[in-house]
């Protein structure tokens, strides 16, 4: 006889394989460990679509609601949160610009345009043009006063006493002196002049119709789609106040010019650099995701390699502006696309506000990455968020507009993966945040979908992995948001007469572990079974998926609870 049989509330739901980026779920609910009924969660209401836009609001109210012993920085957390999660970025399309707005990017359109076609959009050009004017302006005045100094002593010659003598002669014009009947040569140099003078005035006032930032033509004439979105951006730090967003756009171009922003993509910077930030993946909405890891300045080598001198942090600095062009890179401003980035800064072990040169060098990046790139960031996360920093936030904050506030979300340690889950699917999340994303992954891609089942406190849940194919390799992986469960893998054979084989013992699991991987050979038809026991009184969310290697297809499993 069979050590254990397969557990009757263990149904195993036919292969289905999800839609990409639509995982299925079922929300998995046990009223108590004797009594062992099991309700469809999709019935009682608790169960949430995984690609919601904002899957972990209504978790963070259930979770208030259950733990009455929730501490205050947790609780600060969701309200910072809820603040973020309210700023929504707008529409690019004119149609969708109030009537205010779209008169404040008219008019900004008509300014840049009359800057381009008159020469003067930098400041630079304005005076060259005007200083040739002036270089032009003495000596066509002083040709006019020696023609006229000229014709006042042909007057003083011609005296009355003079004029007497030479009665009846026909008065000669100056403009007919001259030899073989040819013009002056007073009058012959000043035509001469007056061309020089054209040809100057043409070069000085000469058109650059090819001014692009960013990749775009600024010269709205053109019809590029991506003018607009770029004047937008411009508009909207300036909160629609047409001559400052102006005046902006005009610093951001002198700024990329004396720096020499446009090459900054061919510059060479120290590999360890590339630790300390990096670009990687796109949100739900499209967006590509940099991550800002604080961290690594706690190690004094890089520390010092980075901020040592005053070089090295000028090196820094443009370190980061060229990330910045990376990204930019990987937007679209021409077909609709994703035009801003997303921002994940991790402060797990920041050295602080204490280091006065990574202080002074952070203020400055920070001013520098608003006053010339301006509406980039579509949302900044602060994850592993410490104590200190609310403190530190409340000094910097004044820094920074009430927009930028608006797009900021924080989060403790222990809500980490909850809050990027927000606004980024598990499969993009790097699997050390509590996500399923590896470098290089030779079992998943980001296309595999994700599904999520929900435990509830006091309760435990099982996913089942059907495995009706002897011989098949299946691989699959799994994270509890907040962990803190105890956890098993073990194989159930279909045949009553065969023992079940342990793949991974109980074990438990503490929060801030991230995904389990693990993968089995199965000798026999039965089935893998997930199980996790939340003793807590807190619901838990699971995240998991699976792959046979006989299919390209992530499948996704059935999954039931157990008592």
């Amino acid at each position: 006889m069979a050590e254990e049989a397969i557990p009757k509330e263990i149904q195993v739901a036919k292969d289905e394989v999800p839609q990409k980026q639509e995982p299925s779920k079922k929300d998995v609910e046990v009223e108590g460990a004797a009594t062992g009924d099991v309700k469809d969660a999709e019935k009682d209401g608790d169960s949430k679509k995984f690609n919601d836009p904002k899957p972990g609001l209504a978790a963070l109210v259930d979770d208030e609601k259950e733990n009455e012993g929730v501490s205050k920085d947790s609780a600060v957390d969701s309200l910072v949160a809820e603040r973020g999660a309210s700023f929504q970025e707008e529409s690019n399309l004119p149609s969708d610009l109030k009537d205010l707005e779209k008169k404040a990017l008219l008019d900004l359109r008509s300014k840049i345009e009359d800057a381009i076609r008159s020469n003067t959009l930098f400041e630079e050009e304005k005076k060259q043009a005007e200083e040739a004017e002036k270089a032009r302006s003495p000596e066509k005045e002083g040709e006019e006063k020696e023609k006229s100094m000229v014709n006042e002593g042909q007057g003083e010659e011609k005296k009355p006493e003079e004029l007497a003598v030479e009665e009846g002669k026909e008065e000669e014009k100056p403009e007919n002196l001259g030899f073989n009947g040819e013009k002056n040569e007073t009058k012959q140099k000043e035509e001469e002049q007056e061309k020089i003078n054209i040809e100057i005035g043409e070069k000085a006032i000469e058109v650059d119709e090819e001014i692009k930032l960013w990749g775009v033509p600024l010269l709205p004439s053109k019809g590029d789609k991506g003018t607009d979105v770029i004047l937008l951006k411009f508009l909207r730090a300036r909160e629609f106040k047409v001559q400052e967003a102006f005046e902006m756009l005009r610093n951001t171009l002198k700024w990329r010019k004396d720096n020499n922003i446009d090459i900054i993509l061919e510059e060479e910077f120290p590999p360890e650099l590339s630790s300390v930030a990096y670009m990687q993946g796109m949100d739900r909405k499209g967006h590509p995701i940099c991550y800002n890891i604080f961290g690594t300045f706690l190690n004094d080598e890089i520390y010092n390699k980075t901020f040592g001198t005053e070089e090295l942090r000028h090196k820094f600095l443009r370190w980061r502006f060229q990330l910045m062009e990376r990204g930019i890179k990987k937007l679209d401003f021409g077909s609709g696309g994703a035009t801003s980035m997303l921002q994940v800064n991790d402060l797990r072990n920041s050295p602080g506000p204490t280091k006065k040169e990574l202080r002074q060098a952070m203020k400055q990046a920070v001013g520098l990455l608003q006053d010339n790139y301006p509406e980039f960031v579509s949302r900044n996360i602060f994850i592993n968020v410490p104590f200190w920093s609310y403190a530190f936030y409340a000094v910097v904050s004044p820094f920074f507009t009430q927009r930028s506030k608006n797009k900021f979300d924080f989060a403790r340690p222990a809500r980490v993966t909850e809050t990027l889950l927000k606004y980024i699917d598990a499969q993009q999340i790097p699997v050390g945040y509590g996500g399923f994303h590896r470098e290089n992954d030779p079992d998943f891609s980001i296309e595999d979908g994700v599904s999520e089942v929900i435990i509830k406190g006091g309760s435990s849940g099982a996913i089942a992995i059907p495995a009706p194919e002897v011989g098949t390799k299946f691989t699959w992986e799994i994270t509890v948001l907040g962990w803190d469960v105890n956890y098993r893998e073990e194989f159930v054979p279909k045949d009553e007469g065969s023992y079940t084989m342990i793949v991974q013992k109980e074990r438990k699991v503490g929060w801030e572990e991230g995904a389990i991987r693990n993968s089995f050979t199965n000798k026999e038809a039965g089935m893998l079974v997930l199980t996790i026991d939340n003793a807590t009184f807190k619901k838990k969310r699971v995240l998991y998926r699976y792959k046979p290697n006989s299919t390209s297809t992530t499948t996704t499993p059935s999954s039931s609870t157990t008592t």
